[in-house]
């Protein structure tokens, strides 16, 4: 049985997939994205370390819950793709089991993800930036590892929620929103595009952990904005269904 760390669960979440989600948030991520709010998952093996079977064992006493909803069990992070090895012992039990699963990811791991790819039922993949120097400004490092993972859905089709972040003054603009929908275009089998406005909930935890905090000064993201933003991408991908 392979072992992983993880930082924590949500029993009842509500916005990481379909349905109401056991959330398993896993340690590790090679990013540092500036308006990151969970920047106590970053190193990979510290928090709590368990096997898959008994975090599994775990899972399954939340099932009734999820499960009525329509919902599952989603991984998220951090950077799940880090603990390859975990994430698919993880996602066999749950298959086995026929437990609904998503993982969200920024595509951040390194390697091949087939096997991955063929197990979950849903990504909610990241889009940092659509731009490789404002991504590599926001997160720390290249598009490429985003890209490279994009390129194996093309062989390992999976359903796709994609989902970016906006934030004020960086890409709140309408060629930002357009560069989105012709990245989404780009990938098989988005379902949703999910556009996430900035908040400063973090602030207080780089605080508490005596880290500058990258977008100090930067307001909260005006949502009824956003929402003007998802309603006409969602409208687009219905009516172009490619």
């Amino acid at each position: 049985m392979a072992k992983g760390y993880i930082h924590s669960i949500e029993s009842m979440g509500m916005v990481d997939g379909p349905g109401v989600r056991c959330v398993v948030f896993m340690q590790g991520c090679a990013m540092r994205c500036q308006y990151c709010h969970n920047p106590d998952t970053w190193k990979l093996q510290v928090g709590e370390e368990v096997e898959a079977k008994d975090l599994f064992a775990k899972i399954l006493r939340f099932r009734p819950y999820f499960e009525s909803s329509g919902g599952g069990v989603t991984f998220s992070g951090g950077e799940p793709l880090l603990q390859k090895e975990f994430l698919t012992e993880m996602l066999q039990l749950c298959k086995a089991e026929g437990i609904h699963t998503a993982i969200d990811t920024a595509g951040g791991g390194m390697g091949d993800f087939g096997e991955i790819l063929d197990l979950a039922d849903l990504l909610l993949l990241d889009i940092k930036h659509t731009n490789e120097e404002k991504y590599r400004e926001l997160t720390g490092i290249s598009i490429g590892r985003y890209e490279f993972f994009v390129s194996q859905l093309k062989e390992h089709p999976v359903d796709v929620w994609l989902r970016a972040v906006i934030i004020p003054g960086i890409n709140d603009n309408d060629g930002y929103i357009q560069d989105l929908w012709e990245a989404a275009k780009q990938i098989p089998n988005v379902k949703k595009i999910e556009l996430l406005p900035y908040h400063t909930m973090g602030v207080k935890k780089y605080e508490a952990m005596g880290m500058p905090y990258p977008l100090e000064g930067v307001p909260a993201m005006d949502r009824k904005k956003v929402a003007q933003w998802q309603e006409k991408l969602n409208k687009a991908l219905i009516e172009t269904n490619f």
